[in-house]
């Protein structure tokens, strides 16, 4: 992937400047620049192998940046983990859904992060925190329901509504259409147009290009 870095506007969150990303035998991010801005949703296009997905993967912190620099809110930002990039308010949403489906919609959005009362585990507390941000959402689906038991769309809610209840202000979706129906897509794009106005910054990969029009305010 190699793109032109673009002038930095006033209300940009993440600037990226200059990635270089390798692989043994191949390099996947080559010199890679463009800027995420808030309350927009900024498209990501190219065939497959074109890097899209590594490039997502460092600015999550679950790939290492061997060169250029990221720029969070102003601030240097580096991430070394999948924990760095969720205190930096970012979060991913993978084609591949990461969900316990044993664990209940509560447990899987607080999984790692579990908060206590004294010694002992407040669920009531996680449980109510997780309602309030699917009824934030207009997402009709119980924190207590296992989430083995919904479909893909619904879990792909759910990962969603755990990554706002990490307060993320940037959110990275990995083709999230894939797997999904015409009535789920509108879903995901009602979703979507609710956290733009909220002001989040998302970044969105996807290979369908007749469905950006419906969302898609810059590509690149």
């Amino acid at each position: 992937m190699e793109t032109i870095v673009h002038s930095q506007s006033s209300d940009t969150m993440l600037d990226i400047q200059h990635l270089y990303k390798s692989f043994p035998g191949v390099v996947a991010v080559n010199d890679v620049g463009f800027q995420i801005r808030r309350g927009e949703v900024h498209v990501l296009i190219g065939e497959n192998g074109a890097g899209k997905s590594t490039l997502v993967k460092m600015l999550a912190g679950i790939y290492s940046i061997e060169r250029g620099s990221l720029t969070l809110d102003g601030k240097p930002y580096a991430p070394h983990s999948v924990v760095d990039a969720q205190r930096g308010g970012i979060g991913i949403i993978h084609q591949e859904l990461n969900m316990c489906p044993h664990l209940s919609v509560t447990e899987n959005m607080f999984l790692g992060r579990e908060r206590y009362k004294g010694p002992v585990l407040d669920r009531r507390g996680m449980e109510a925190e997780a309602k309030r941000i699917l009824d934030d959402l207009c997402i009709d689906i119980s924190p207590s329901e296992t989430v083995g038991n919904l479909p893909v769309s619904k879990q792909q809610m759910v990962e969603i509504a755990k990554a706002l209840s990490i307060h993320a202000k940037i959110l990275i979706m990995d083709e999230p259409t894939s797997s999904l129906t015409a009535k789920e897509i509108d879903e995901l794009f009602r979703i979507i147009r609710q956290l733009k106005a909220d002001g989040c910054g998302i970044v969105y990969i996807s290979h369908r290009l007749e469905e950006l029009k419906a969302i898609v305010d810059r590509v690149t």
